[in-house]
């Protein structure tokens, strides 16, 4: 069920001082206007510098202007945002984002040091991020959307519009008389995600006026299934584990069933080596696993970053 912006900061209830990620997008602007007066003096807003098009420095302007208004100290943090080989502009961006925000466990605001950061993410976010998932064949974890609430480096993030529609912040806003900028490259649809926003979405409304909630119960419930198999696997993880290396048994693994075979494999390399393999990769070594019957049987395969290979008895992760 979608909240209004009242209700959803009503709700919201993060350990103090906060930090509000702010581009200066309307959404932003609303969340850093709301949790100030919520909050007055506990507050901070950080203002994430990309370079990445030549509106940057309107963007930092307007926040610094914005803040000024608002009583609100400004953190300005500019990134180098340019992306590796084989790494989408988007993940790039995201990557800097957060190192940005990282960094913010250093700070001290209010004579305490920042322990959360709220994002401006809202419902119909929520589920343009659950199309893209399904775009890309992705399983639960995908298709779980984005989490309300996470921690990264030490820090608390919060999300508290989840369940907030664009439309209704930007209502919300318009009633208080603020102004905010808008990102031209959100029209730009050679960008998956503006496609979905500019064609999907408006098409979604007409046909199925309640999306916005019914997706969303989707999502919650691929959420629910995911934490599920992470239980599950963690705990053959931790059966299948050489307990002094981390590195796990091949017997072991194969006397699972392949679903939970491949449940494991994956939570380990995510968890312990922060990588994912392909479906592609995964399935390629599964099939070695279970054909790893005999002493001289290598297994060196692609997955994710790097590469898992057999040492003996047990499988290891390397990155070259």
């Amino acid at each position: 069920m979608t909240l209004s912006v009242d209700d959803a900061l009503r709700g919201f209830d993060p350990e103090l001082p906060l930090a509000v990620a702010l581009s200066g997008g309307a959404d932003s602007v609303a969340l850093l206007l709301a949790c100030s007066e919520k909050w007055p003096g506990q507050v901070l807003a950080l203002h994430v510098n990309h370079g990445l098009q030549s509106a940057a420095s309107d963007f930092e302007a307007h926040c610094h202007t914005l803040c000024r208004s608002l009583n609100v100290p400004l953190l300005v943090q500019k990134v180098d945002a340019s992306k590796h080989a084989g790494q989408s502009p988007e993940d790039a961006a995201r990557q800097a984002r957060y190192k940005a925000f990282s960094a913010l466990a250093l700070v001290e605001f209010a004579q305490a040091a920042i322990k959360s950061i709220a994002i401006a993410q809202h419902a119909d976010d929520q589920i343009e991020t659950l199309l893209l998932a399904l775009s890309r064949g992705s399983g639960l974890a995908g298709l779980s959307a984005m989490p309300a609430h996470w921690q990264r480096d030490g820090l608390h993030y919060h999300r508290p519009f989840l369940q907030v529609a664009g439309a209704d912040i930007r209502h919300w806003l318009a009633g208080r008389g603020i102004s905010f900028v808008e990102d031209p490259t959100n029209l730009d649809e050679q960008f998956t995600r503006n496609r979905i926003r500019a064609r999907v979405m408006p098409a979604l409304r007409r046909a199925f006026p309640q999306f916005l909630d019914t997706f969303a119960r989707s999502a919650s419930h691929a959420a629910q299934a995911q934490q599920v198999l992470d239980e599950v696997a963690f705990q053959d993880v931790q059966l299948a584990c050489d307990v002094a290396e981390g590195l796990l048994r091949i017997k072991v693994l194969q006397t699972l069933s392949r679903a939970r075979q491949g449940n494991a494999v994956r939570f380990w390399l995510k968890s312990r080596y922060k990588t994912v393999p392909s479906t592609a990769q995964l399935g390629e070594l599964l099939d070695q696993i279970n054909a790893c019957t005999t002493r001289g049987h290598c297994i060196h395969i692609k997955a994710g970053s790097g590469f898992v290979q057999r040492s003996g008895p047990v499988l290891t992760w390397y990155n070259p």
